[in-house]
């Protein structure tokens, strides 16, 4: 990696073209057959507006943007690989409607790259997850279906494939006042029965799952729109076993950076296998008044030393690692991380 590779969170990130990246609420998928990252997220080039008086900001879904890299700086566009629908008004995704939050894994049995979103429409009251598949890590892919998970409203979510190949869905339901767990079918094509509450009425969304040293960790966001607010971290020893939220992760800047995650809202958690226990945090600095310059933030994750304050719960369960997300107004990965053992 070129030294002079520096990330600026909340700058304008251009890609190869020289265009700004349209990647919002995304995820990265690192693919292992091209050894490749592919950057997907809500293409928002497009007006903002107010599809009602007292709605929130949207834009008219454009679809699914993909970005490719090999340096996790340097980012290719690939291009659509979702598009909106323009002409079929009942399709969820005609344009009038709410497509957030894409995510893409891999399944290693059907070799199929599929992807889990939130769809919604325009008045947030659909509250579904869609699925799309592809044999393409950069599409197209095919939409195949809505639904509400186990009958549940379903808004902010994400997908999480652990280390074997067992893959979860986790989203904000009972109107954003908990979060449900549930592992997917082996094709990653629908929700399997079994479903876990948790954060019971801790009103948390946005949430980004990782893993480390075989604990499961999760970062959320309070419930407070395009407005950002403090960031929690939570743990658990299985993801469909008992979270525990273990404080704020954020470290650095000021008080008020603190306690609005870097006035950002998590996505996703990049980990970087050559740098074992060092991860990135993506999150969005969304811009309500125009959505398409949002940008993103993205900053050193580290997970190491004990949480400051006990738990209010923790009898009996284990004294979870600390994490922190590290501000820095430019930052960048060692040369050749990826070589590091």
């Amino acid at each position: 990696m070129n030294d002079s590779k520096y990330f600026y969170p909340g700058k304008l990130w251009l890609d190869t073209d020289g265009k700004p990246i349209q990647a919002h609420g995304g995820g990265i998928l690192f693919d292992e057959r091209t050894e490749t990252y592919y950057w997907y997220g809500e293409n928002k080039d497009g007006p903002t507006y107010h599809a009602h008086p007292r709605g929130a900001a949207r834009v008219d879904i454009i679809g699914v943007s993909c970005y490719s890299s090999k340096d996790l700086w340097t980012w290719k566009n690939e291009g659509v690989v979702l598009p909106g629908e323009e002409a079929n008004v009942t399709h969820d995704l005609h344009h009038s409607n709410v497509l957030e939050r894409p995510k893409v894994i891999y399944n290693d049995n059907t070799g199929n790259y599929v992807m889990w979103m939130h769809i919604d429409d325009a008045n947030y009251t659909k509250a579904s997850v869609g699925v799309a598949v592809s044999n393409s890590p950069v599409g197209p892919f095919k939409y195949l279906y809505s639904k509400r998970p186990h009958n549940c409203d379903s808004r902010d979510m994400t997908i999480f494939k652990d280390d074997d190949g067992k893959a979860y869905l986790i989203y904000s339901s009972e109107e954003n006042s908990e979060l449900h767990v549930s592992p997917l079918t082996d094709d990653y094509l629908d929700v399997a029965d079994q479903m876990r509450k948790i954060l019971i009425g801790q009103h948390r969304e946005a949430p980004a799952l990782f893993k480390h040293k075989g604990t499961y960790y999760m970062l959320t966001s309070g419930c407070t729109g395009w407005s950002p607010n403090r960031a929690m971290a939570h743990a658990a020893e299985a993801v469909m076993g008992l979270w525990e939220t273990i404080g704020n992760p954020c470290v650095g800047g000021n008080k008020i950076f603190q306690m609005t995650t870097f006035f950002a809202q998590s996505t996703f958690i990049v980990p970087l296998s050559g740098l074992p226990g060092v991860f990135i945090f993506m999150a969005d600095r969304w811009n309500p008044a125009d959505l398409r310059d949002s940008r993103y933030v993205w900053l050193p994750l580290t997970v190491g030393g004990v949480v400051d304050e006990p738990l209010e719960y923790n009898f009996g369960f284990p004294v979870w690692s600390k994490v922190s997300i590290f501000w820095h107004r430019r930052w960048r990965l060692p040369t050749n991380w990826w070589r590091t053992t």
